[in-house]
């Protein structure tokens, strides 16, 4: 009698559950546990076996795609709570994979003798220590020596004693000049002196050249598939050249860019400008009695070419107003403040991007623009410009160019006839 009762109370409890999901459910359900961590899902799978009652546990498991360990897992957890030992992380303190260590043990002490006959250093920095071994080749001289471990434990174990793949920092200056501060504490003044006298002022210089074509280009944009380009950089290849010269207006927060399909040169730079003041310039600052100009010390702006003196006079002469330039020192290049304010967001908008035409590098720098309110306007220059111009002694004999008491090799005016001074 008593058997049969406990067969009768076996299948009886074996048709119990009888609360499964209809198909809608039942996918809403497994895709909201496809979205919670791990200590989730076993928690919310517990939940739902205590609300479906007897028999859920095989149920959810199967319909979830987990053990039904999972699931008893988080039973026992639910009856620990609020005293969750995992609170605020999905695991609980001390559990998951433990990492490999080589705390001496002989796998390390085999380890820091190889390295210390392929590591070298730097005689001017102690601190600075190299090798030339990678882990995968550490790996199998670890397994000659009879201490195999696997490079990805290598690995490991050289991050922590700070043996990081790192690049070469470009951070040191390539060369010194005596009067490094003054000039720059010239700009600053020069800088307030135009502001408040209502004159404009600009930042002026050539950014690297680019080539037209299908000619590889450094950054990464996000699209369906990649571009294509050359398998090599070869400049006979591209279809053309450009000379991407801007001009930071600081007071407008504008950057015009001229781009110029020949040669960088002087007078590429100050058509450039002649362009700008012509179109937009003097009808944004109609008053302006001077013009402050703020150039590095190379390039198509040298400060000691005569040339670029003699077509900044030309330039003065032509516009009617006196143009004043203001040299940052040598070597200081990289400290220009148009390389800072206008050059990287050209850089940012067209990066990853390739020159296939010049519609499309137009097209490309328009875009660039920032948060605070930098727009950017871009003009082609077709003037074929010619390189190897020579400066004469009659040019030399008739500059206007009037130097500065203070750093006059640096500082110094294009004064047009008939112009108004600003000191």
């Amino acid at each position: 009698m008593c058997l049969r009762r406990g067969i009768f109370r076996e299948a009886t409890m074996a048709f119990i559950f009888t609360k499964s999901w209809d198909a809608a459910i039942a996918k809403n359900v497994q895709d909201f546990y496809d979205t919670l961590s791990e200590k989730e899902q076993r928690r919310f799978a517990a939940v739902q076996a205590r609300q479906l009652g007897y028999g859920s546990v095989k149920y959810l498991a199967k319909l979830l795609g987990c053990s039904r360990r999972t699931i008893e897992r988080g039973l026992a957890e639910l009856d620990t709570l609020p005293n969750d030992p995992a609170a605020g992380q999905v695991r609980r303190p001390g559990a998951g994979r433990k990492k490999k260590r080589l705390p001496d043990s002989p796998v390390e002490q085999h380890l820091k003798s190889v390295l210390e006959t392929r590591t070298a250093g730097d005689p001017d920095d102690a601190t600075l220590v190299f090798t030339d071994r990678s882990p995968a080749l550490l790996s199998v001289t670890m397994a000659k020596m009879g201490t195999p471990v696997c490079a990805e434990v290598i690995r490991h174990w050289m991050e922590e004693h700070d043996l990081r793949l790192r690049k070469i920092a470009k951070d040191l200056a390539g060369g010194h000049s005596p009067d490094r501060d003054a000039p720059f504490e010239r700009i600053a003044a020069l800088i307030a002196a135009y502001e408040e006298a209502g004159n404009p002022s600009f930042s002026i210089d050539t950014k690297a050249k680019e080539h037209l074509g299908k000619l590889l280009r450094a950054g990464r944009v996000r699209s369906t598939q990649a571009f294509h380009a050359f398998d090599h950089d070869v400049p006979s290849w591209a279809d053309g050249v450009l000379i991407p010269h801007g001009l930071d207006d600081r007071v407008r927060h504008r950057g015009p860019m001229n781009l110029g399909l020949s040669h960088d040169t002087s007078q590429c730079a100050c058509d450039s400008f002649r362009w700008y003041w012509n179109r937009i310039g003097k009808r944004c600052s109609p008053e302006a009695t001077s013009i402050l100009w703020l150039c590095d010390c190379g390039g198509s702006n040298a400060a000691n070419q005569y040339l670029f003196t003699h077509d900044v006079q030309l330039l003065a002469d032509h516009i009617g107003v006196e143009i004043r330039v203001a040299h940052s020192p040598s070597s200081c290049s990289k400290d220009h403040v148009i390389e800072r304010r206008l050059f990287p967001h050209i850089t940012r908008a067209c990066q990853g991007m390739l020159f296939d035409k010049l519609d499309t590098v137009v097209t490309l720098m328009r875009k660039a623009s920032t948060s605070t309110g930098l727009r950017t306007t871009v003009h082609v220059m077709r003037r074929h410009y010619e390189t190897g111009r020579k400066a004469t002694e009659h040019m030399k004999q008739n500059l206007k160019i009037v130097f500065d008491t203070l750093l006059p090799k640096w500082n110094y005016r294009a004064i047009p006839q008939h112009a108004t001074v600003i000191n």
